[in-house]
């Protein structure tokens, strides 16, 4: 049990650390905290559907033999497309219509708290397994899944004010980066220390975006 308590703990912390460190780069409103973490309770449940539609796709996807091309298949769409317009429906269904995303970077912070919420989920998956998995997870998977959220996340409030909504673009970026670190973990062994300058790059992307947010609002 104690085990378990531990694995569980991992699995959270790292996820309710960033949404509250980006909760704090936002600037807070009367409504914002609590409408952050419905969201981020949104994004938690929805790793249900995008697991169902992800079990399907693997399905047809059974008949590609192993090679680059079931690896650009696993990583791009069945993780990437599946995992990130999980979180743009989430965020299009719940949040996108109400009064409180009135700036870009609302659009930002309530994204990325559907995917740190879906983040956590995934990672209780986790729990049962070893504790290094969690911890290696925290620092690369969690992240992975703020920063590409972010930068989807600021397309969905630039869209709230655009003569056209932007959300394919979003999505488009969101995937890119989302199945490149898959697709890194998935080739060779050494390829996966690759992901670690891919999220430095995808970090920086964010904090230009978010900046660029803030001087638009």
């Amino acid at each position: 049990m104690g085990f378990l308590f531990m694995n569980v703990l991992l699995a959270a912390v790292p996820s309710l650390a960033l949404i509250a460190f980006f909760t704090r780069k936002g600037r807070l409103k009367p409504e914002f905290p609590g409408l952050v973490w419905k969201t981020y309770f949104f994004g938690f449940l929805a790793v249900i559907p995008a697991a169902l539609a992800e079990y399907v796709l693997d399905g047809l996807a059974g008949g590609v033999a192993p090679s680059l091309r079931l690896n650009l298949i696993h990583a791009f769409l069945v993780a990437g497309l599946v995992e990130e317009g999980t979180k743009l429906l989430v965020v299009r269904v719940f949040i996108y219509r109400r009064p409180e995303l009135n700036e870009i970077t609302d659009g930002v912070v309530y994204t990325i708290a559907a995917g740190l919420g879906f983040a956590f989920f995934e990672n209780i998956l986790y729990s049962f397994g070893p504790p290094e998995v969690l911890v290696v997870r925290g620092l690369t998977a969690v992240p992975l899944h703020a920063i590409s959220a972010g930068i989807l996340g600021y397309y969905v409030g630039v869209s709230k004010f655009a003569e056209r909504p932007l959300f394919g673009r979003g999505l488009l970026y969101a995937v890119l980066i989302h199945g490149c670190y898959d697709f890194l973990l998935f080739s060779d062994a050494w390829t996966a220390f690759l992901v670690i300058p891919l999220l430095l790059a995808g970090f920086a992307i964010l904090l230009g975006l978010y900046r660029k947010a803030l001087a638009a609002d």
